[in-house]
């Protein structure tokens, strides 16, 4: 089994994955302006450095979209060069694995040898040059025997907040085999994890051929993939938005780790096709408030340990905080450790430790001030 990169890479289709609620960045993201969608890191939105990133391994018939009806229209006009029947718009939320699994469908019938990858719209890549060897590897390898490649990501904390990677066997090229799947575990497990040192976070950027997902979901998602495959028939016909309308809402609601990974890994190391590849070009999925205070820190855009993003600020006896406001001055006396964000309709304050619980307020606020989320 080898794991070289291609003198040029192996016909690739990329899908890219933009739906989401705009829950982990409010009150910058909303339902209609999802984090993917804003400019966190640089001056592309998260969404447009993804594609920008990936255009050198893949034409613009290659690329495909799925998002959903509120962000359409703010992706397509993000992503000019989209062609527009390579945006598939979800009619209802289905977590991954049927969007994943719709792609692979689509495009096995006319490229079931060609290698599809899965990539979330929403990650920074600080490394970009490395970025692209280790996926034309993955897509070296992903194209050979019906492999399954994840990109894992070694562990600097006792991350809760991600899925987990057990390998085993470390082969030529770095490739290593994938032993088992775990999902979010709690903090006493995420320090085992992490200092067991061969586990890895799930990046969730997967390759494999259209041919090995759809065959996949055949066998893992018995019931969704009757569905899937009546959709991709109907694509590029009268019919597809119709049947897409009526169908999709009916496949399980599952991730693609919970589908196909998780239950393929459990047949034993050694009988797996599952492999590994490090991600060691500067990953981060940006998750929260705190993630993206902890990223510019380490970027060398703090004073003081403060990073503001803000027209004006003036900071006394106060550490370690992040300021988002734009439009205003800011003035911090005596705080720490404090998330700051302002826009045109709505304040946030919490503290970096529970950036997480943002999500929380839109929950709360669903029903009550549905303007805000």
């Amino acid at each position: 089994m080898g794991a070289r990169a291609p003198e040029f890479p192996t016909n690739l289709h990329v899908l890219v994955m933009a739906g989401g609620s705009g829950t982990r960045f409010w009150p910058r993201s909303r339902r209609w302006r999802a984090k993917q969608l804003l400019v966190l890191d640089g001056a592309r939105s998260m969404i447009q450095s993804t594609v920008d990133r990936l255009g050198p391994l893949a034409t613009a018939e290659e690329l495909w979209v799925i998002t959903n009806d509120l962000l359409s229209e703010a992706v397509s006009s993000q992503l000019q060069t989209l062609l527009g029947e390579q945006m598939v718009c979800e009619p209802a939320a289905r977590n991954t694995a049927p969007a994943a699994g719709l792609a692979a469908f689509l495009i096995e019938r006319t490229s079931p040898g060609a290698v599809l990858g899965i990539f979330p719209a929403d990650h920074v890549i600080t490394d970009e040059e490395k970025y692209r060897a280790v996926v034309e590897q993955g897509i070296a390898l992903a194209a050979e025997n019906e492999n399954i490649v994840v990109l894992g990501v070694k562990p600097t904390r006792p991350e809760t907040g991600y899925g987990y990677i057990e390998v085993g066997d470390t082969l030529p090229h770095g490739v290593m085999r994938v032993r088992r799947f775990t999902e979010k575990p709690n903090r006493e497990r995420a320090e085992e994890f992490m200092y067991a040192g061969n586990y890895y976070w799930n990046s969730g950027i997967f390759l494999w051929t259209a041919r090995t997902l759809a065959n996949a979901i055949r066998e893992h998602l018995s019931e969704t993939a009757p569905f899937l495959q009546q959709i991709a028939d109907t694509y590029g016909t009268p019919r597809f938005q119709e049947v897409f309308r009526d169908l999709y809402p009916a496949c399980e609601n599952i991730s693609i780790d919970y589908a196909v990974l998780e239950p393929r890994s459990t047949k034993g190391e050694h009988h797996s096709n599952i492999y590994c590849l490090p991600a060691e070009f500067g990953w981060n999925d940006l998750g929260s408030w705190a993630a993206l205070y902890e990223h510019q820190l380490a970027q060398g855009n703090a004073k003081d340990g403060n990073v503001t993003e803000a027209k004006d600020m003036l900071a006394l006896d106060a550490r370690n905080n992040y300021v988002y406001s734009p439009q205003k001055f800011v003035a911090l006396v005596g705080v720490e450790d404090l998330v700051v964000v302002e826009t045109e309709d709505a304040i946030l304050i919490t503290t970096r430790e529970r950036s997480q619980d943002v999500r929380r307020v839109v929950n709360e606020l669903a029903g009550r001030h549905d303007e805000l989320i």
